[in-house]
């Protein structure tokens, strides 16, 4: 009679739940049996398909695509479960870390839930609070600088944001938004200098000042600079789609267009678009 392996029992139950899952990942890297790609690879190789993953998620909250939201969700659970596969393997951590980590500090910055403390507060109140634990957490970490912390690797935009915050939170910050979009012309006007008169890479950096200052007026504003830029994305994607569409019933495409008509079909379709939303 054949010896019934539980570890296949596990991979193929479907009601598995996160026990298959760690199975699974456990098999994917095993040395002798598992798959050659997934044994070679390491933190730094998996990091950036668990950023892709990640976004990947809000894409799909964006477009409201909420059959498809269940199957990126569990992509990027996979990326956890990967990464907590090589920490085992190195003796760092194993998933039940994970886990445990994150639970401890839930508990930890929600005193009015888990704790003692009153829920009778405001959401403006309870954000100071949940920041005030947070550089509790930082101090306790020995990090020395209000700067301490925020992840290198964040999208440009995001990080500008959570280094601004920082540094409002210690009075380094412009009180009133007008004070921010007159620094946005004068970097404008750098940026121009820079243009016609330095190098490369002057022009790049006049560039950054600019989008941090642009960043800082998101902030002014309370805008997610990356989603309203994701947001314009969409909107550029689909109005350039119709005026390829429009230039397709003419018998033509963008290539043998040239910009006067494309820009025409451009404000045509943009009228039309605010015209439907009016």
């Amino acid at each position: 009679m054949k010896k019934i392996d539980e570890s296949d029992l596990i991979v193929n139950d479907q009601n598995g739940g996160l026990p298959r899952l760690l199975e699974i990942m456990r098999r994917l890297r095993d040395p002798k049996s598992g798959c050659p790609w997934d044994i070679e690879q390491d933190f730094k190789s998996i990091a950036p398909y668990t950023i892709e993953e990640a976004y990947e998620v809000a894409d799909a909250i964006e477009r409201n695509a909420m059959d498809e939201l269940p199957g990126e969700l569990g992509d990027l659970l996979l990326n956890v479960v990967y990464h907590a596969q090589m920490g085992a393997e190195t003796g760092s951590f194993d998933f039940n870390d994970v886990m445990r980590g994150v639970c401890d500090k839930m508990v930890h910055r929600h005193p009015h839930v888990f704790g003692a403390e009153t829920r009778d507060k405001s959401a403006e109140q309870q954000v100071q609070d949940w920041e005030k634990i947070k550089a509790d957490e930082r101090a306790d970490k020995q990090e020395s600088s209000v700067l301490d912390g925020v992840a290198v690797g964040l999208p440009g935009l995001t990080r500008a944001v959570k280094l601004q915050n920082r540094a409002a939170r210690v009075g380094f910050d412009w009180p009133e938004t007008d004070m921010v979009l007159d620094k946005i012309v004068e970097e404008a006007a750098e940026l121009v200098e820079a243009r016609d008169q330095f190098s490369q890479t002057e022009i790049e950096e006049e560039f950054g000042d600019l989008m941090f200052v642009i960043a800082n007026l998101a902030r002014h504003l309370k805008v997610d600079p990356e989603t309203a830029l994701r947001k314009a994305n969409a909107k550029f994607t689909r109005r350039f789609n119709a005026v390829e569409a429009e230039l397709a019933q003419r018998g033509s495409s963008p290539a043998q267009s040239d910009l006067d008509e494309m820009d025409a079909l451009w404000n045509t379709v943009k009228t039309r678009e605010k015209s439907a939303e009016s």
